[in-house]
Formats: C-alpha cells, structure tokens, sequence
C-alpha cells in the first residue's frame, strides 16, 4: 500500500551522490533496503498524490504509483549499446505520459530530482520519425496556436529545452515564420525548480500548478498527433 506524501526527505538524494559514487551491483545490493525507503516509497507516494490533480486538467495522462510498469522510471540504465557501463542511473524520473503512449517519447509531464537539482519538463522528448513529422507540419499549419501556446508558458517561467537541427528539415522553407521551432527534435517545455521547496507535501501542489501552467503546450501537441486531451 502506497504510504501519503509528505516530501521528498534528503536522504533521497543523499543516497543518489552516494550512488554515483558507488554505481556498481554489489553496493547497489547491500544498500537496496535504503534504496527502497528512501527513494522508492516517497516517489510512489507522489505519484499516487498527483493522480486526483492530474485527472482534474490532464484527464487523458496517467500517474500509475508501480514500482515497475507506471510513472517511475527505471533505476536501472540500459548500457547494451553505450560505452558507459554503470549500472544505475543517479536521478529521480518520473513521467505521467498519455495513456495511450507506449515509452518515454510520448507526450506527457516530467519531474527529475538528482542531488542539486530538479526540474519539471512538459511535452515530447525526441519523438519517433512519423510523430515528428505530424508535429511540424501542424505547427506550420498553425502558427498562431503554437506560438500562443509556446509564449504563455515562457511569460510564465517556463523555457524551451531540447536540442534542434542546424538546417530546416526537409520540405520546410528556410523563410517559413516559425522555422527555427520547425528545426526543433524535441518539443519540450522545461522550468527548473528548487530541492529545498520540495521537502514537504507542498510539493504535489507546486508540481500539479505548473503541470496546469503547461497544458496549453501539452494539449497543442496532442491536437498535432491526433490523440484525446
């Protein structure tokens, strides 16, 4: 049973600096009951805590409170195809994504912690090749809409994240209006956040406003790939 959120306690990211420390499965195993209270039990217990909000202005994203399968991302990295073989990533993720979206590229909300930092980032991260493409040419179709949608959340905190191509993608004038979002592989908002405003219950409410702030952004993408807001 999910405990109630009171905060994300220090010890949290304390145990991640001491994990990038010690990345490495025999320190990772004789320290796993930490990993569970400290780590894992408040997250769930965000994540269950961000479920009514996000069904009140996001009803079609999902905050699933499961150590593997829902909103909290894997602990463990996947190093089959990179050069840097530890074992165990050194943040907090969590991802309240669509419910129809299968993996990480899908829209959705995202909150990171890692020792000295956190952050939440709403929309898509490096959607796939045809999800790409219906993005940009309904935000050449409709500038206005994105524009309206991309300046209220900067008016209000947020910024633009994510990387960009150096030349137009293919069948896009280098003059159109919004060429340089045209440009863009991901479409993401990002605001960063302080830790020390994280420790306490507060935290659902601060995250689920500006989770609220963004949906404009977020709905805009959904209309782009043609599924239900």
């Amino acid at each position: 049973m999910t405990t109630r959120f009171e905060g994300f306690p220090t010890s949290l990211t304390d145990f991640l600096a001491e994990l990038a420390v010690n990345n490495d499965r025999a320190w990772f195993a004789e320290h796993k009951p930490r990993y569970e209270a400290e780590v894992l039990t408040p997250a769930l217990a965000f994540i269950s805590a961000m479920a009514q909000p996000l069904a009140e202005f996001a009803p079609e994203f999902v905050a699933v409170a499961k150590r593997s399968g829902g909103s909290l991302m894997r602990v463990y990295r996947d190093v089959r195809f990179s050069k840097d073989k530890r074992p165990y990533k050194t943040n907090l993720g969590i991802q309240f994504r669509h419910r129809l979206g299968k993996d990480v590229h899908a829209p959705g909300y995202y909150f990171h912690l890692e020792p000295g930092r956190a952050f939440i980032a709403a929309g898509c991260w490096r959607p796939a090749g045809p999800a790409l493409r219906a993005i940009r040419e309904f935000l050449s179709d409709n500038p206005r809409g994105w524009a309206r949608a991309r300046d209220d959340a900067l008016a209000d905190g947020f910024e633009l994240a994510g990387d960009s191509l150096v030349r137009p993608p293919r069948g896009f004038a280098a003059d159109h209006p919004v060429i340089e979002d045209l440009k863009r592989k991901d479409f993401m908002l990002l605001r960063e956040l302080d830790p020390a405003d994280l420790s306490g219950p507060e935290a659902v409410d601060r995250m689920a406003g500006d989770c609220r702030t963004a949906t404009p952004f977020v709905a805009y993408l959904c209309a782009a790939l043609d599924v239900p807001f």
